[in-house]
C-alpha cells in the first residue's frame, strides 16, 4: 500500500462545520466485513448491535483550551499559540506552535490577555513552527492553570473555517472526558448521548476506559509515498489494570469488543501481549497503523469519516479491507455524508 492509494476527492459542502444538534441523532453508516454490506442508520441505532456482555472501550481523554492569542513585545503583533504538552509544571515549561511562526525567536516574550496578566519567553525553537516558552506568573500552580483555562479556547480544528462558538467548550468533548490533556478530541466518541450510553449500559454492554491525550501528530498529513517511512508524533497513554481485566474477560467469553473511535484502536495495539490480550502500560506510544496489519483485540470500531492521505484513513483500511474502505467513502459521498470531526459516523463490524 502507498500513499497514493489514500487519495480521494471531497466535496467541499461535505466538511461539517457545525455539529449535529442532538449528540446521537448523527447519520450512522454501518459496514459489515463478512458479507461485504453497507446499511444506513442514525447513531442511535448502535444499540442494535451490541448484546449483554460486549465492551465498548472509550478513550476519556479531555481536551483543554489549547489555542491562545497574544502580543509580540515591542510591536504589538498578534501570535497564536498554541499549547502541545506541558514540559516542567515547576519551571512552566511548554511546547507550542506559533503562528506566524518567522517573527517568534528566542529571547521574545509574548503578553497575554486585556491586561497582560500573564507573560512568556521563548526560549528554545523546535521546530519550524515549535518554540518552548517559559510562562512568567506570580500566583500557584492552581492560579496559574486557571488563568491557562481563561485565557485559552476550544481548539476546534483549522480546516473548520468559522470562529469558536461557546457551544463548542461543550460539544468538542464527549460526555465521558475525564483526564485532561488531548489538544484534539476524540471525535468518534462525540456521537455519545448520556442517554444512550445508560440504554447501552441497561442493554448489558461494559465500558472499558483508556486515556490517550491525542496530539496534533495524529492529524498531520503522510508526506512519504512509502508508508513505512511515516513517523507518527508521540502521545502519551495510560492503560489501567481496570480495563484490561474489563477487555480480557470479553475476550475469553467470545464477546464482541468495540473501539470507540482510532485512538482507542491505537491505544490497544500499542500494548498486546504475546498471548494477544491487552496489558497495562503507562508511558508514550507512536504506533503507526496501516495495511496490512494484523488486529489483535477489537472485533469492530466506530469512527469517523477522515481526510484524504491521512493515518486514520490507513487505520480505517487496515481494519476493514482498502477494497471495502473505498467502497464505503464512495457511498459516504453520494449519500452526502458529513465528514471530519463534526460529522457523521461509521460503525464496522
Amino acid at each position: 500500500m502507498k500513499l497514493s492509494h489514500f487519495q480521494f476527492n471531497l466535496p467541499a459542502e461535505l466538511l461539517a462545520e457545525y455539529p449535529a444538534e442532538n449528540r446521537d441523532e448523527s447519520r450512522l453508516m454501518v459496514v459489515n466485513r463478512k458479507t461485504k454490506t453497507i446499511e444506513h442508520k442514525t447513531f442511535k441505532d448502535i444499540i442494535d448491535y451490541f448484546d449483554d456482555g460486549d465492551v465498548m472501550i472509550l478513550n476519556n481523554t479531555k481536551v483543554f483550551p489549547a489555542r491562545m492569542y497574544g502580543n509580540k513585545e515591542k510591536t504589538g503583533a498578534r501570535i497564536e499559540v498554541f499549547l502541545l504538552r506541558e514540559l516542567n509544571a515547576e519551571q512552566r515549561l511548554w511546547d507550542v506552535l506559533v503562528d506566524p511562526a518567522r517573527k517568534i525567536r528566542i529571547g521574545n516574550k509574548l503578553y497575554f490577555g486585556d491586561d497582560d496578566s500573564l507573560v512568556a519567553e521563548v526560549i528554545d525553537n523546535t521546530t519550524s513552527r515549535g518554540r518552548t516558552l517559559r510562562f512568567l506568573y506570580d500566583g500557584s500552580y492552581d492560579e496559574f492553570r486557571r488563568k491557562l483555562t481563561e485565557l485559552g479556547e476550544t481548539p476546534i480544528p483549522k480546516y473548520i473555517n468559522r470562529e469558536v462558538t461557546e457551544e463548542d467548550a461543550e460539544r468538542y468533548q464527549t460526555i465521558y472526558a475525564k483526564e485532561e490533556g488531548a489538544v484534539a478530541a476524540p471525535t468518534a466518541g462525540l456521537h455519545f448521548s448520556k442517554h444512550l450510553l445508560k440504554k447501552l449500559e441497561i442493554k448489558g454492554v461494559n465500558f472499558a476506559e483508556v486515556t490517550l491525550h491525542v496530539g496534533l501528530g495524529t492529524f498531520n498529513p503522510v508526506e512519504v509515498e512509502d508508508l513505512s517511512k511515516h513517523k507518527m508524533d508521540s502521545e502519551e497513554l495510560i492503560i489501567t489494570q481496570e480495563a484490561c481485566d474489563i477487555v480480557n474477560s470479553a475476550k475469553i467469553r467470545k464477546s464482541k469488543i468495540c473501539c470507540i473511535g482510532t485512538t482507542s484502536m491505537r491505544a490497544i495495539e500499542s500494548s498486546v501481549s504475546s498471548q494477544r490480550t491487552l496489558n497495562p502500560f503507562t508511558g508514550w506510544t507512536n504506533k503507526f497503523i496501516f495495511p496490512p496489519h494484523d488486529f489483535s483485540i477489537a472485533d469492530c470500531m466506530v469512527t469517523n469519516f477522515h481526510t484524504p492521505k491521512s493515518t486514520l484513513l490507513m487505520m480505517i483500511s487496515a481494519f476493514c479491507g482498502h477494497d471495502l474502505m473505498k467502497k464505503a467513502y464512495e457511498e459516504a459521498i453520494k449519500e452526502k455524508y458529513r465528514f471530519y470531526s463534526y460529522g457523521d459516523a461509521m460503525l464496522i463490524i
